[in-house]
This record gives structure tokens, C-alpha cells and sequence, in this order.
């Protein structure tokens, strides 16, 4: 990978790049509330259940395609890539997090970096559509798209959690092989392929709309 390639995903995939996750944590406030969740092991086995069985499986796929479509500038398959990763969310919480990031994730790039396309996308179609726009290969950015997912994952879950940074780092390591996993399943998988199956996942949400305590929007 070129080094301008490498910087920009490092900085687009920053938590301190102004998309706002540090605001969402897809569901696992709820799933803290409801006990699911309580310790690191715990944390591990949720994250990894997300990567695999979760919306990060379909989105991954969606990345894939969308930045195949966005290097061939095709936009006819880039548009079908985005309307069903518009389409498969399972809650209002869901797609809010989906959208208010992509779109301020196309802002911000377009800004900063002149020449690259501002229209709001879902986020993992925005990151794809840039990363492909940039020239970075396709394995390491989607790589680093889940591995970020994962971090911020994290993040939430030491601030809602009683864990400690050095649970927080053993979580990320115990987690690169599921993403690994996920990124190779991915480059693999045809876009009819993308779907989900974690409906826990989405019934946590729904009560996360109505808990009485909260400190993320999803």
C-alpha cells in the first residue's frame, strides 16, 4: 500500500475522525442492561457474535461490493450495493447510527481531502467508496472498517461496563482472528449473500429506545 493510502485510512478509521461513534454502541447498552453482558469474556463472545452472525457480516459484504462498483465507477451497482445496505436495518436506532455516520463521514472527507465525492452514504458503503476512490486495496480497508467497528465497540463497553483499558486491549486481541475471518469471508461472498441472523440483536435495540437510563443514541 502506498504511504498517502495508508494515512488516510489511519485517519478516516481515527476514533477521533468526526463521524460521531463515540455516540452508538449497536445495541450493547441494552445488552449490558439486560445482564448479557457483564465482563470481558462476555464482551468478546457479543462482539464476536456481531462480526459473524451480526449486521458487521452484511456490512462487510456491502463494503466489498460497493468498493468493487466505486473503483469500476459503476454506479448503477454502486446504487443497488447502497439501497440494500440502506434496506437491511433492523431498528429506527440502527439506522440512524448507519446514516448520521455515513453522511458525516462524506462530508468530512470531501472537505478535507478536494476531489472526493461528499454524497451521505450508509457508513460502510461511504468508507468503501472513499477507500476505493483513494487507491487503498480492498482486503486492508475492509480490514481496518472492522477492526474499527470493533474498537468502538470496546470503547462503549468500558464506559458502561466496570472493565479496565487492559480488558479493553485483551477484547481487540482476542477479537483479530473473528475479524480476520470476517474480511476473508467477505472478498468471497456475492452481494445476495449479505444478510444477517441476530435477532437478539435487534429486539435489544428496540428496548434501547425506551430504556429509562442512557448514555448512547443506539
Amino acid at each position: 500500500m502506498r504511504t498517502d493510502a495508508l494515512l488516510r485510512l489511519i485517519a478516516w478509521l481515527s476514533p477521533s475522525f468526526p463521524v460521531g461513534a463515540f455516540a452508538y454502541s449497536h445495541g450493547l447498552e441494552a445488552a449490558i442492561e439486560d445482564k448479557r453482558v457483564t465482563n470481558a469474556a462476555d464482551l468478546i463472545a457479543w462482539i464476536g457474535d456481531l462480526l459473524e452472525f451480526g449486521p458487521a457480516r452484511a456490512d462487510a459484504v456491502f463494503f466489498v461490493h460497493a468498493w468493487r462498483a466505486a473503483l469500476a465507477q459503476d454506479a448503477e451497482a454502486f446504487a443497488e450495493v447502497s439501497q440494500r445496505a440502506a434496506a437491511m436495518r433492523g431498528t429506527g436506532e440502527l439506522v440512524l447510527e448507519a446514516t448520521q455516520q455515513g453522511a458525516s463521514f462524506a462530508s468530512a472527507v470531501a472537505k478535507a481531502w478536494p476531489g472526493f465525492d461528499g454524497d451521505a452514504q450508509i457508513y460502510p458503503v461511504a468508507v468503501a467508496r472513499a477507500a476505493a476512490q483513494a487507491g487503498i486495496p480492498l482486503p486492508e480497508a475492509l480490514g481496518a472498517y472492522l477492526h474499527a467497528f470493533t474498537a468502538n465497540m470496546v470503547s462503549a463497553a468500558l464506559r458502561a461496563i466496570p472493565l479496565g483499558q487492559s480488558d479493553g486491549l485483551a477484547a481487540i486481541a482476542g477479537l483479530e482472528a473473528a475479524i480476520e475471518a470476517v474480511r476473508d469471508a467477505a472478498l468471497e461472498r456475492d452481494l445476495d449473500d449479505a444478510g444477517s441472523a441476530a435477532p437478539a440483536l435487534d429486539i435489544l435495540s428496540f428496548r434501547h429506545e425506551t430504556q429509562y437510563t442512557r448514555l448512547f443514541r443506539s
